[in-house]
């Protein structure tokens, strides 16, 4: 069992910024996924356990980074630039594989709580 947990979720002005945390008990693959009312879980970024690799969203390209404190085993997503459109909940999860990181949410093994981005125009 590996726990995850996500925090810093809040209610910004669109041009601001947020960072979100996600603690997960171990060092792992892990990404960020968003899901705005009626709509499907949407890949976000991802960074792989080592820290070498990283994949973003087209949406999110130039705006959010992910980025990993491996000492803390804690992954952090700075999110700039924030339009209304960002507005969802955003999810953390591990992925067990050691291969690079997955865009799909099945290939993820593990999931936080959820916690909610709402932008305001």
């Amino acid at each position: 069992q590996v726990n995850v947990v996500e925090s810093g979720g809040g209610l910004v002005q669109a041009g601001g910024s947020l960072r979100l945390s996600c603690a997960a008990s171990g060092r792992y693959t892990m990404g960020w996924f968003r899901q705005a009312p009626g709509k499907e879980r949407d890949f976000v970024a991802g960074i792989r356990w080592s820290g070498d690799s990283t994949r973003y969203a087209d949406s999110v390209k130039g705006r959010f980074t992910i980025s990993r404190d491996n000492a803390k085993n804690t992954v952090y997503l700075q999110m700039n630039s924030l339009k209304p459109e960002d507005t969802a909940v955003y999810y953390c999860a591990v992925d067990l594989a050691l291969a690079g990181v997955a865009l799909s949410a099945p290939a993820y093994d593990y999931w936080g709580q959820g916690t909610q981005v709402t932008v305001s125009s």
